[in-house]
């Protein structure tokens, strides 16, 4: 899948952060913080993963629905990645145990948290707002309101593992709306990523502490975004880390492996003239089609979860008991 981000659709990818911290990334252990606003924004985040050499050790904390999904769901659960079911009593013992569990990963790693919980949609940014406003914390305009229970237990676990915390901001050029269809089709976008490293001793070790020191961090993202709006940049300096080939050999590899025998098994399946086999043969491909478009509608945003819809109401069921 970056293979298909980087040479097929040929998306540029420009860093902006300070050119002391750019030496580090890809040498230390890292919690990476991201906006959730885009449908190819983990494919974004796969890419920077790849150009610093830790795309094989990037760890997520994922909803458990993204487990059965077929090929990327199994590659995920045996690569260690931190599955939720986003219950927060049901998940503190499980998420807990799996990041206890990196603290003696033998390679640097990053673990990536998008700690609004869910992709921002229009809808979601309205009721998380409300929320916002029934607890009395400032509202942000590009971001929902940050879920810090996850953050901070994850900050707890893995301090002293890990060196800093890397505040990300993604944005694509010229109000680009990029979708993983698009990339398949080969379609170029170009993104923007702000990154600003944090030394994981700032973060405050007390959780309600950790939990303002997040709220504070998504302000200071949401005036980032608000400042690339107006300028169509970020305040840093523009670096576009260097395209690496693994990706495109790997790719062409297992290209070369696998095509020649299925070519020579359809054209067997042709000359052998039976109905029953080709009809087998039909109904695979179908198969295999309706799953990779059920794959791609997993990212599309006007698909996605309903999770975040039901705060407002959660919040006024809480406050009625109170």
């Amino acid at each position: 899948m970056v293979m298909l981000l980087e040479w097929w659709s040929g998306t540029d990818c420009t860093l902006y952060t300070d050119p002391e911290n750019y030496h580090k990334y890809g040498k230390e252990n890292a919690i990476v913080i991201l906006n959730h606003n885009f449908e190819i924004d983990f494919l974004c985040g796969w890419n920077f993963c790849e150009r610093f050499g830790v795309l094989g050790s990037s760890k997520v904390l994922a909803k458990k629905e993204l487990s059965y999904m077929p090929i990327i769901g199994w590659m995920w659960y045996f690569l260690e990645i931190v599955f939720c079911k986003r219950k927060w009593e049901e998940d503190r013992k499980t998420v807990v145990q799996k990041l206890l569990n990196l603290r003696d990963y033998p390679e640097n790693f990053w673990f990536l948290i998008h700690c609004e919980g869910t992709r921002f949609t229009e809808q979601k940014h309205q009721i998380s707002m409300q929320v916002a406003e029934a607890k009395g914390l400032p509202k942000l305009k590009y971001h929902l309101l940050p879920r810090t229970k996850g953050f901070a237990v994850t900050v707890q676990c893995l301090r002293n593992v890990v060196s800093a915390v890397y505040d990300s901001t993604l944005n694509f050029r010229n109000n680009e709306n990029p979708t993983l269809l698009g990339v398949l089709n080969g379609k170029k976008y170009h993104a923007d990523l702000y990154v600003r490293r944090i030394p994981l001793e700032d973060v405050p070790k007390d959780e309600q502490e950790c939990s303002t020191w997040l709220h504070k961090l998504y302000q200071e993202k949401d005036a980032f975004q608000e400042e690339y709006y107006r300028t169509g940049t970020y305040p840093a300096v523009p670096i576009v880390p260097p395209r690496r080939p693994w990706t495109l050999l790997n790719w062409l590899f297992w290209a070369l492996l696998l095509l020649y025998p299925l070519f020579k098994l359809l054209i067997n399946m042709i000359n052998s003239g039976s109905s029953l086999t080709l009809a087998s043969f039909a109904f695979v491909i179908i198969i295999a089609s309706v799953g990779v478009r059920w794959m791609i509608g997993v990212t599309e945003i006007n698909k996605g979860s309903t999770y975040g819809n039901n705060d407002n109401k959660q919040q006024k069921g809480n406050t009625k008991q109170q």
